[in-house]
């Protein structure tokens, strides 16, 4: 357990894998016209919790601001599109009205890109995918990623793994070391670019690489993009023109394990908060194969851009015996709803249920 480090918040969410139902993967928030929050996630169906298992895009709706979830609704399945899976949801609210629902379809590891889908009657029917990649190949976008800058320009990081050998469906025929690149629309989702450049990692030891991106516009207009390795440390890379171009990756303050960071901006004070895992795997730390080392799972929050970071709090601990990542942010009035992946003792892996916790505000800013 971390010092200082009070535990807050409360569980209004907890999907337990089940028969048929080895995981239950993770989503993204949308607020509805008439006052419902929604949420979509991937919930696997089958025998196997792997990436390339079958998932389906289930959405569920909350009328008390998250305190409870009902209405539970299937939104597509792998077999539409003649995918493996479909995974890694973000949502976002489009210039016409429109909902954007992204996923990530994986055809295999040679082929697995975001894509967009749009309903015009608040999620009761969608239109047919446009891609947001315009090269075939295998492009991790996290779930909850896709972000809108104040110019409404559109932007999708993702982490780009090559092909090692010609085989697109055994596990380790791709490269685990990522390179990033960011998919740039300005039309509002109907055509899709990559940006000028990319960013690597030239470090040695290293085994993944840039990996599992997110950006976040500060109030200067710079954008701050954050990469998961496995070298204890998120990265971090800038953009001063809109995403076109990206500085070099270098070590930021935030410290993890081989695990994702997430940050949003409330749109209520302006202020940020990052959700993370901020124990790295050392050497002789014990891990476990249901934890994979993603435990405390703490927030925190910036008033200056990013630069400090303060009210810290923990969302799970150490103590809670597992492993929380992959978290999705959504502010309310008077609370921010997190939604994240977990794994217990009795799961077996880490990715196995579906989790959210909701914290009020209040609290956050009460030391």
């Amino acid at each position: 357990m971390l010092v200082d480090m009070k535990k807050k918040g409360y569980p209004v969410l907890d999907y337990r894998p089940g028969v048929n139902n080895p995981r239950n993967s993770e989503g993204a928030f949308l607020d509805l016209k008439d006052g419902r929050i929604m949420f979509v996630y991937s919930r696997f169906i089958g025998e196997s919790h792997s990436d390339d298992a079958k998932a389906c895009i289930i959405a569920v709706f909350s009328t008390d601001g998250g305190e409870t979830w009902q209405d539970e609704r299937v939104i597509d399945h792998p077999d539409r599109h003649g995918a493996l899976n479909i995974m890694s949801v973000s949502l976002l609210r489009m210039q016409n009205g429109d909902i954007g629902l992204f996923y990530v379809i994986r055809r295999g590891w040679h082929d697995a890109r975001l894509h967009l889908f749009r309903s015009s009657d608040e999620g009761l029917t969608w239109s047919e995918p446009v891609c947001c990649v315009p090269g075939l190949g295998y492009y991790v976008v996290n779930n909850d990623r896709v972000v809108r800058l104040s110019s409404g320009r559109l932007l999708v990081p993702a982490a780009l793994h090559k092909m090692r050998t010609t085989d697109t469906i055994k596990w380790g025929s791709f490269d685990s070391r990522g390179t990033v690149y960011v998919m740039i629309s300005d039309d509002d989702g109907v055509t899709w670019r990559e940006a000028t450049n990319s960013c690597s990692l030239t470090v040695p030891h290293t085994r993944s690489g840039l990996q599992e991106p997110g950006i976040i516009e500060l109030e200067n207009g710079a954008l701050w993009m954050y990469h998961r390795t496995d070298l204890g440390r998120q990265y971090e890379s800038f953009s001063v023109d809109g995403g076109e171009t990206w500085s070099e990756a270098v070590p930021s303050q935030f410290t993890s394990p081989v695990s994702p960071l997430s940050v949003k901006r409330n749109p209520s004070n302006g202020h940020l908060l990052a959700v993370w895992n901020p124990i790295p795997n050392y050497q002789l730390r014990k891990i476990g194969t249901h934890s994979w080392g993603r435990a405390p799972l703490v927030g925190a929050i910036s008033q200056d851009e990013g630069k400090t970071w303060t009210n810290h709090f923990a969302i799970q601990t150490e103590e809670d015996n597992g492993g929380y990542c992959y978290t999705a942010i959504h502010f309310t009035s008077d609370a921010v709803l997190l939604a994240y992946c977990a794994g217990e003792p009795e799961d077996g892996i880490c990715l196995a249920r579906l989790k959210m916790t909701k914290v009020l505000l209040s609290d956050i800013y009460t030391e």
